[in-house]
């Protein structure tokens, strides 16, 4: 019994023996561990870029040319002959008035017109015999003055008469009411057999031009004073091409295949809004633009040649609202820098105070990144470590290629 209780005894200890050295050894390859180095940051160097600014901005399609069909004399109509939502030509007839009075009152003029050239045959053939007499005081000056004066009378008859002949002859004519231009008729707000007046308020039909379309947006003062400023101090610079280029967004999303043109801005201010009128002009070959439907025009204001962006995530704001990037400067140091930001542009921001080419923005690892301290700066490889062009627009707009200028929007 007292041999078991010593090998007991002798293994306990043993084991206690083996636990510290084992501690013993842990502790000094603890110690023997390298220290470890600066944290590491992602990092996006700046460069500028050639980027063409947009304004995204709402608005309403219109037609180029609308013509309201209405009559110019009074009558019933006879007939309508065009179908409703047809396209027709300029001078098509569209509808028909009964014409008979009109007839015969062209009927009655062309006679008042030949009486009153017979008269001027006999007045004309006096006049010449006494011209002749008077010569050989066969008859009066009286007399002769008489005569002149009743073939002045005669060929001012005439004259009438062919002038009504010509009323006559138009209002006739306007028994027929034509398309005054091309384009698509709507529906017709009279029948056969109605009554209708010269000039009257209600329009008989409307006919609309669809080839091409207006589309009316509206812009902020404050935004047409800032572009003008820019343009000024040549932050940005107009197109070579010299007009605008617009594209289109429609109600869903979808973006227009064609591209118009910004034709002119209104010269008055609305009052009410405090804002402006554009105007621009896009083809409608397919005639897929509708009047009255809402789109949104995306409207190029001009080109930034030398563009600082930043994406988003790389910007903050200090409790003073001001926009901050964390950058990392001499020695590897992070530096905070106060930044003036313009606009977006996609997923960036357009910063025209506060970087320069070259600069390391910091845009992973923010929350390492304590001004002063030293850090690892590697490349950011995330999605938006190069304003790809793409982003800069509008999704529905698609992708810019690389060779061409980036775009941005408002």
């Amino acid at each position: 019994m007292q041999i078991t209780n010593s090998l007991k005894l002798i293994g306990t200890v043993g084991l206690i023996a083996g636990s510290l050295l084992a501690t013993g050894c842990g502790k000094k390859q603890a110690a023997a561990a390298p220290p470890s180095g600066p944290p590491e940051v992602g990092v996006l160097e700046v460069q500028p870029q050639r980027v063409a600014l947009t304004s995204e901005l709402a608005g309403r399609t219109a037609p180029m040319l609308m013509a309201e069909v209405r009559p110019q004399v009074n009558g019933i109509i006879q007939k309508r002959v065009f179908t409703e939502g047809s396209d027709v030509k300029a001078g098509q007839v569209l509808y028909q008035i009964d014409p008979a009075t009109y007839r015969a009152a062209y009927d009655s003029a062309k006679a008042a017109e030949a009486r009153a050239e017979a008269n001027l045959g006999t007045v004309k053939l006096k006049e010449e015999r006494y011209r002749d007499l008077v010569k050989i005081r066969a008859v009066s000056q009286q007399d002769y003055d008489d005569v002149h004066a009743s073939l002045k009378q005669s060929e001012a008859d005439v004259a009438s008469a062919r002038a009504a002949v010509e009323t006559a002859r138009i209002n006739l004519g306007y028994t027929k009411v034509v398309a005054p231009i091309s384009g698509r008729i709507g529906r017709s707000s009279i029948t056969d057999g109605a009554l209708v007046t010269a000039s009257q308020a209600t329009p008989l039909a409307t006919i609309q031009a669809l080839s091409s379309m207006y589309v009316d947006v509206t812009q902020t003062t404050s935004d047409l004073i800032r572009l003008r400023q820019n343009l000024a101090n040549g932050i940005m610079k107009k197109d070579g091409s010299g007009q605008a280029r617009v594209k289109l967004l429609l109600e869903d999303g979808s973006a227009y295949p064609l591209t118009g043109t910004l034709k002119f801005s209104e010269v008055t201010v609305d009052q009410s809004t405090g804002s402006v009128t554009l105007r621009a002009v896009f083809p409608n070959p397919k005639q897929a633009l509708l009047p009255g439907m809402f789109v949104r025009a995306i409207i190029e204001e001009g080109v930034n040649d030398a563009a600082i962006l930043v994406p988003q995530r790389g910007v903050s704001r200090n409790p003073k609202g001001e926009a901050m990037v964390m950058t990392v400067g001499a020695g590897d140091k992070v530096e905070p820098r106060p930044v003036k930001v313009v606009r977006t542009v996609g997923d960036n921001w357009l910063v025209s105070e506060g970087l320069k080419a070259g600069d390391r923005v910091i845009l992973d690892g923010l929350q390492k990144a304590k001004p002063g301290s030293p850090v690892k700066a590697v490349p950011f490889t995330g999605a938006a470590a190069a304003p790809a062009a793409g982003a800069a627009q509008p999704a529905a707009a698609g992708a810019v290629p690389a060779a061409q200028p980036v775009a941005a929007k408002k």
